[in-house]
């Protein structure tokens, strides 16, 4: 056998080897998938805080480490679980309450009675479009009975199953805290093995930095605001569930193009079809101002430019993660719709000339 054949055998060889050894690792570190993104992320985020603690160094970096997974547990964590346990029982008063409003035609007798939707049939009787207290029955109660059986749902696969959700929650810590110390190292090592340049592998981290800096900072902050002055006004007019169409806002503010407005919208519509118009005026302009405030005031003196995706984009990227990968895709969709653009964007400026040349010559 010749000497290059043989060492084309060997390579390949190895290559299979390392990736079989690869897939396995994949296998035996699939349950964790989860833990190991989230903390990724939130050591990314909490870094600086790290590099603060240190002191120029003076504090090692074991006692750095701890300090700050301390302070995130007690910023994050703790208030999380409190948030759980109340999402819990007011998702499910939600449902209850949608349920009883269709079993006792509440919404129906509500919408008959409503000179506002008879003006409504009015102006679309040219169009031959008619809206019946029916059909919107079944909209609104239809919505709100998946809503809080979504949530209801999602907060209590948590709460259920305490011990699994301590042990995830010491496992991430855990992670965190050795990610801290030893992070930089792991991307070094990483980064070594990559075939590719060092300037493409430093954009895609820095993409990655910079989009899970907007997801949690920038929309994080921005849906806590909105989920909290939305339901602090549900809650100031007596409107029921407020605390869970709170964090409904609060989820729905990661959606750019409709955010909190699928909410405050038909709430002023209900208020109007009540007869409280004056309310219903201040809901529709209480919500332009929370809504304008925090995207175009807000989260662009916080993240800055350094996100830049199409609005539509970040859309679907969001819906489509909600969909595969539950309440954590909020997280994981704009991940990956990053890294899918940021390897296009250097494959385009690096690759796609020689590919083009290469298919020309043959």
């Amino acid at each position: 056998m010749e000497p290059d054949s043989q060492r084309s055998l060997i390579l390949w060889f190895f290559l299979i080897c390392f990736l079989i050894s690869f897939l396995l690792l994949g296998k035996l570190f699939a349950p964790f998938f989860s833990i190991i993104v989230l903390s990724g992320v939130l050591t990314g985020i909490f870094y600086p805080l790290y590099r603060l603690l240190q002191f120029d160094n003076r504090v090692r970096p074991p006692l750095a480490s701890f300090l700050t997974c301390l302070i995130l547990f007690f910023i994050l964590f703790v208030p999380i679980a409190l948030f759980i346990g109340v999402l819990t029982q007011e998702a499910f008063g939600l449902y209850e309450l949608a349920r009883n409003a269709v079993r006792n035609d509440q919404i129906k007798n509500l919408l008959q009675n409503s000179e506002v939707l008879e003006r409504a049939n009015t102006f679309l009787a040219p169009f031959n479009i008619e809206v019946t207290g029916d059909q919107l029955q079944t909209i609104i109660a239809e919505l709100g009975k998946v809503v809080g059986l979504f949530l209801y749902e999602q907060a209590r696969a948590i709460a259920s199953n305490t011990l699994a959700t301590l042990i995830n929650l010491f496992l991430m810590l855990l992670v965190i805290f050795f990610l801290l110390i030893d992070g930089p190292r792991l991307i070094g090592y990483i980064v070594d093995l990559s075939p590719l340049p060092k300037d493409q592998e430093d954009k895609l981290i820095q993409k990655f930095n910079d989009m899970a800096g907007a997801i949690l900072i920038g929309n994080g902050l921005g849906g806590l605001i909105q989920g909290t002055l939305g339901g602090l006004l549900f809650w100031v007019v007596g409107l029921p569930s407020a605390f869970v169409w709170g964090v409904i806002m609060g989820l729905l503010a990661f959606l750019p193009i409709i955010g909190i407005g699928v909410i405050f919208i038909p709430t002023a519509i209900f208020l109007a079809l009540k007869g409280r118009v004056g309310m219903a005026l201040f809901f529709f302009v209480y919500y332009l101002l929370l809504s304008g405030g925090t995207e175009y005031l807000f989260k662009p003196r916080l993240v800055g430019q350094r996100v830049k995706m199409h609005t539509l984009l970040v859309f679907f990227a969001i819906i489509g993660g909600l969909k595969v990968f539950g309440i954590l895709g909020i997280v994981y969709g704009p991940l990956i719709a990053t890294a899918f653009l940021t390897l296009a964007d250097i494959y385009r400026t690096s690759y796609q000339k020689q590919v083009e040349s290469d298919r020309n010559r043959v």
